[in-house]
């Protein structure tokens, strides 16, 4: 039976650190006779989960989280638990676009802490960040993964609202992931950005683009063969650098039971596109049927 705790309590944008959000979202999956359930549902505002959905049949659970707050600000602390039992097979999401707010100078913090259990699949798969000028942010990912579990997941951001013209000229930001098997690393990946400084201009960081997005598949040793059929396909922005820049650039490389890819360009769209065609293809390289994009992604 599912357990379903729910605190509630109200939220006032301010820059008080005594009165920021404090959330956690604690979620736990099971196979039963061969449908993945929620066992475990633990929610703390503005953190909350949509009830499951199955659009791929009851083996694998596709979940939604939601940040009813609409943002995140300075002093805000965020965590996250997934725990997905053997052969466990689940979809996580987020409802929208993630915002981080510009901060008086106080950090805004998300950790996401997932572990995966022996024949466990997760598609971890949330939609882009926005990280607005002045923002302070840290995010610190870990997983745990048993033998014969495996893991996708994504991480797209846009430093600034560049729609509006805004850049990314004051704050910071930083990313830790770490993914461990076995108590071995599989690969450890940490990035900080310091708003206005000259990596946003250089050519060996951002070089001049607002977007940057990562894609990590983790499980099982990737072929050769796998490798070069990722690199055909090639994004959007990237077929086209005469309109959008020459410094546009995707790259892919194998890693230790796993696969790396990396986007830096202009449209964060672009980067969820080849994101999405890279996903199908190992789906089908591993799993032997086609990815099904959830149901809040289609406008």
């Amino acid at each position: 039976m599912q357990k379903n705790v729910i605190q509630e309590f109200n939220h006032q944008p301010t820059n008080s650190v005594a009165k920021n959000w404090h959330g956690h979202l604690n979620l736990a999956y099971a196979n039963r006779g061969g449908a993945t359930e929620i066992i475990h549902n633990q929610m703390q505002a503005p953190l909350k989960v949509q009830r499951p959905f199955y659009p791929e049949g009851k083996e694998v659970c596709h979940s939604v989280v939601l940040h009813t707050a609409g943002g995140v600000v300075g002093g805000d602390r965020l965590s996250l638990n997934f725990h997905l039992q053997p052969n466990a097979k689940a979809l996580i999401t987020t409802a929208a676009a993630g915002k981080i707010y510009r901060s008086s100078g106080h950090l805004a913090q998300q950790t996401i802490d997932i572990t995966l259990d022996s024949g466990a699949n997760l598609d971890w798969l949330p939609q882009e960040t926005i990280v607005f000028d002045g923002a302070i942010y840290r995010q610190d990912l870990r997983v745990e993964l048993a033998p014969q579990a495996s893991i996708l997941l994504w991480e797209i951001t846009r430093f600034g609202r560049s729609a509006r013209g805004e850049k990314f000229l004051s704050g910071e930001w930083r990313s830790h992931t770490e993914i461990w098997q076995e108590n071995s690393p599989l690969w450890i990946d940490r990035q900080w950005l310091k708003g206005g400084s000259q990596m946003l201009e250089s050519p060996h960081g951002l070089a001049g683009k607002p977007a940057v997005a990562t894609l990590a598949w983790l499980g099982a040793p990737v072929t050769a063969e796998i490798v070069e059929k990722v690199r055909a396909l090639r994004c959007e922005e990237t077929l086209a650098p005469g309109a959008l820049g020459v410094d546009s650039a995707a790259g892919v490389t194998r890693i230790p039971n796993g696969l790396l890819c990396r986007y830096r360009g202009s449209s964060t769209a672009a980067a969820r596109d080849w994101f999405i065609a890279i996903w199908q293809l190992l789906r089908l390289s591993f799993s032997e049927r086609s990815c099904c994009l959830p149901r809040v992604w289609i406008k």
